[in-house]
């Protein structure tokens, strides 16, 4: 690089706006989901360790979202592959926790599969833009 001339900055926009929308649609679908437990539990049989089970793993749900969102934000602004990277792995069981809620749970609400498939969607395009991230943060590490 030339003597005082800034590095280039190679953080993501696209990535970073949808990190963001993703944070503000995981706290309502978390609610949501809250929500519809609270419906399930009244209306339908639900047996006490379905249910259970069902909140925690909504819960740890939670916290690897939380983690992922974090170091993904973390990765983008700093321009690092390392918390980009923890990000793209905890997209795995983020994923499988969304087809989970999908289509394996106990009892699922039409109301669900929306807002689980527009999760997934999010998903999607956060794959894409983590890897573009990772190519271009590469791409200036073997410049240097």
């Amino acid at each position: 690089m030339a003597r005082g001339k800034p590095p280039p900055v190679l953080s993501l926009a696209p990535l970073e706006i949808l990190l963001l929308l993703n944070s503000w649609y995981f706290a309502a679908y978390f609610v949501a989901e809250i929500l519809f437990f609270i419906y399930k539990s009244l209306v339908l049989p639900y047996a006490s360790a379905n249910l259970a089970l069902d909140l925690v793993m909504l819960f740890l749900y939670l916290g690897v979202e939380i983690i992922r969102i974090f170091f993904g934000s973390k990765g983008n602004l700093s321009q690092r592959k390392v918390p980009l990277t923890i990000s793209l792995v905890l997209l795995g069981p983020s994923t499988i926790m969304a087809i989970y809620y999908l289509i394996i749970q106990t009892y699922v609400l039409r109301l669900e599969l929306t807002i689980n498939a527009i999760l997934l969607v999010f998903y999607v395009f956060e794959l894409v833009l983590y890897i573009v991230g990772l190519m271009s943060f590469s791409s200036i590490i073997a410049a240097d």
